[in-house]
């Protein structure tokens, strides 16, 4: 299989410039062209002026080498060509003809297009050219949304196809769809259908943008973005230019149901393209408020939350499909709306699913990976019913729409459209060891024991720490390695403070005692087990759930993960361990002779800001990761990846020993202190936060320490323990909590 070494982006504009930034972020450096060189260099400065960052790290776009379209010489050194200049059959083909001349007879060669046909644009070309050439369409932004339709025509080599399918599993981190070469391919089209849907079934309910996007986001298991705010985040425009697109290149039977709806027209005949022209279906007040577009008079008014009691009873239905199954048989405007747009686009899915797609497990990898569904459109026919939906439908031809119905659903028992993970083979075929509430422990084969967490946002009590602790005791007695990890969105987001927060109120004193100490216990647990610890974080890992990670023998951390210690932001300072753990990496790394304090200053700032990882490589920058720690860029691979890590781990492994930490004695806490008295003064920071940083420099600085010195885990410990019960107490802190716990967001009294 040809390895993919170096690239090329043809085409510096939005797309092309963040396909170049996702090839760096997968360490591969790549060729960036346009027009001009002047025009790359602009379309790679746009690229990092982007929020969010399409790149995983701040030097990550060193990677990339701009140039010109006239001087394509530096291709034949390139093992993949990605073209993505205008949407322009010309253009591309005229382009491609000059790329054939001077690339290597080996390089694979392909097109971002988002619905010319692969064929076409290859007209005119050689044999050999042709069996190297596909689609590979990306979806913006390419960083965050996991899907890759690959395109390959009748002449595409199948070597090709697995080559670039396997890099972009596994390098670019994608979840890749091998689709046909027909308009739209599989996610684009049965998406614009449904969005055409929503917009027939709102003139006909009379509903606003609010009422919608009530209806299609998380409620149905979509993005909380829903319909109205991805289509400003995506550019009403794109969209609109996507579905004409569509509709000139579909069947004349199908042209009609792709209809640019009138008030799309007029937003973009006005410049009211969404996000990028300052409004679109919504607008941002230089007050902040946010307002909503009114179809009828095509102005804007303040944004509402519409609250339906249908919605508000399923909010505990964790499955999807099952929410989405007891709202779509409602008898109320909810279920209405539904069965209205949901039960077509099914049927529609149905109907298209052998013209577009390998598979109708593939449509839904498709909906799912490229639009953020969380059930694909035949899993949800699964869980409605085939009857259910072709009810709703209610349509002459009843019997065509049962058999296309029934044919997506399958009649071989298939469930998820996505492979089962690790954890939930293991589960399948009943290898849990234990369990409760918070977390279990589960049996992942060849000797390596799991801890899963499945509390909500995978919180950490009482359950979790009590699992943590009975696994690395059973994997010391029965198994080689441990891995904690789950198939959650994120890791953890921190402890429970609801808990917290009661114990506190009531003035529990010795349980909060407790629980620190336990929490204590757990991770120092896992950093001295008796065999490897391999911990797997993804998406939020935050608070205790860093802590976690940070006293693992090795992180295996998802490139998508957002790990750092936040406890500030709740008046408080890390005590299970953090404080004293990222201290210890500072002066570890403190060169001989060095003066510690601005080594102790970068660990207090992380604490006291409560930095927050933007990705996996920077955690690494901000000291959440070691060297020696990996990184995944697919997370359906990442706890296969941890488990690989810990079995390597074996052989070698000793449990290391017992350590003294430095600390900076009394000239380092006179130093920090005089910062956050000056930071103070200066009404940077409250009262409350002078509080937490001059307890937070007491820990650095070793307590009563007089000089720079040495203290044992243990000590340091007591420290942070000691600080954290005493912000416990204080009443700004409670409020904060209890003001996040509301919210979710962080308050500074």
């Amino acid at each position: 299989m040809k390895h993919i070494r170096t690239a090329a982006v043809l085409g510096a504009g939005t797309m092309g410039a963040q396909i170049a930034a996702h090839l760096a972020n997968a360490g591969v450096p790549s060729l960036l062209l346009d027009v001009t060189p002047e025009l790359a260099v602009q379309g790679l400065a746009r690229a990092r002026a982007l929020k969010p960052d399409p790149f995983h790290s701040r030097d990550t776009h060193t990677l990339i080498r701009t140039g010109g379209l006239d001087d394509l010489s530096g291709l034949r050194s390139c093992d993949w060509i990605v073209e993505a200049v205008v949407e322009r059959l010309d253009v591309k083909q005229a382009l491609l003809e000059r790329v054939e001349r001077e690339s290597g007879d080996a390089t694979i060669v392909s097109s971002n297009t988002s619905g010319i046909p692969l064929s076409r644009i290859a007209d005119g070309r050689s044999p050999g050219f042709r069996r190297r050439w596909l689609g590979t369409h990306f979806f913006n932004p390419p960083r965050y949304l996991p899907l890759l339709e690959v395109i390959p025509t009748a002449d595409t080599d199948a070597a090709v196809v697995r080559t670039i399918t396997e890099f972009a599993g596994r390098r670019l981190g994608k979840g890749v769809v091998v689709a046909k070469d027909t308009p739209g391919f599989i996610a684009n089209r049965i998406g614009i259908y449904g969005l055409m849907q929503v917009f027939k079934a709102m003139a006909a309910a009379g509903l606003t943008v609010d009422d919608v996007d009530a209806l299609t986001g998380p409620a149905i298991g979509r993005p909380r973005s829903a319909t109205f705010r991805t289509m400003d985040l995506a550019g009403v425009d794109i969209l609109a230019a996507v579905a004409r697109d569509l509709g000139q290149r579909l069947d004349p039977a199908e042209q009609p149901a792709f209809a640019i709806p009138p008030v799309v027209d007029e937003l973009v005949r006005r410049g009211w393209t969404g996000a990028k022209a300052g409004r679109g279906f919504y607008q941002k007040q230089d007050s902040g408020e946010i307002q909503s577009l009114d179809f009828a008079t095509m102005e804007y008014r303040p944004s509402s939350r519409p609250r339906f009691p249908a919605i508000d009873a399923t909010k505990t239905i964790e499955n999807p499909a099952e929410r989405i199954r007891s709202l779509f048989t409602g008898k109320d405007k909810v279920g209405e709306f539904l069965r209205t747009t949901l039960a077509p686009t099914i049927l529609y899915a149905a109907q298209i699913a052998n013209q577009v797609a390998e598979s109708p497990d593939d449509v839904d990898r498709a909906m799912k990976w490229g639009f953020g569904w969380e059930a694909g459109p035949f899993e949800t026919l699964r869980a409605i019913g085939v009857e259910t939906v072709a009810e709703a439908l209610g349509q002459s031809d009843g019997e065509t729409a049962r058999r296309h119905l029934a044919a997506a659903a399958g009649t071989d028992g298939r469930g998820s459209a996505l492979p089962d993970t690790l954890l939930a083979s293991a589960r399948t075929a009943q290898r849990v060891v234990r369990k409760n509430a918070g977390a279990s422990l589960v049996d992942l084969g060849d000797g390596v024991l799991a801890v899963e967490f499945h509390s909500k946002m995978n919180a950490i009590g009482g359950d979790t720490i009590d699992m943590l602790r009975h696994g690395v005791k059973e994997a010391a007695a029965n198994f080689a390695a441990l891995v904690v990890g789950n198939d959650a969105l994120h890791f953890s987001a921190g402890a429970n403070l609801m808990l917290l927060l009661l114990e506190a109120q009531e003035g529990n004193w010795d349980e909060v005692d407790l629980m620190i100490r336990a929490f204590q216990s757990a991770t120092i647990g896992l950093r001295y087990a008796d065999v490897p610890v391999v911990v797997a974080p993804a998406g939020l890992t935050l608070g205790g759930g860093c802590e976690i990670a940070l006293h693992a023998d090795r992180v295996q951390a998802a490139a998508e993960s957002y790990i750092g210690l936040v406890e500030v932001g709740v008046g408080l300072i890390p005590a299970g361990g953090g404080t004293k753990e990222l201290l210890a990496r500072a002066m570890d790394d403190l060169p001989s002779g060095a003066e510690p304090l601005p080594f102790i200053q970068r660990v207090f700032e992380a604490i006291g800001f409560g930095t927050v990882s933007t990705s996996g490589p920077d955690a690494r920058r901000l000291g959440y990761l070691r060297p020696g720690d990996g990184i995944t860029m697919n997370r359906d691979r990442l706890l296969e990846d941890a488990k690989a890590v810990a079995l390597s781990r074996v052989p070698s492994y000793v449990p290391p020993q017992p350590r003294r930490i430095a600390v900076g004695g009394q000239s380092v806490l006179a130093a920090l202190k005089l910062g956050v008295h000056l930071a103070w003064r200066a009404g940077r920071i409250s009262d409350h936060d002078a509080l937490i940083g001059r307890k937070l420099a007491w820990i650095l600085a070793g307590g009563n320490a007089q000089a720079a010195t040495t203290l044992s885990e243990q000590q340091v410990l007591d420290l942070e323990r000691e600080a954290f019960l005493s912000l416990c107490g204080e009443r700004k802190t409670q409020e904060r909590i209890a003001h996040t716990l509301k919210t979710g967001k962080t308050l500074r009294n």
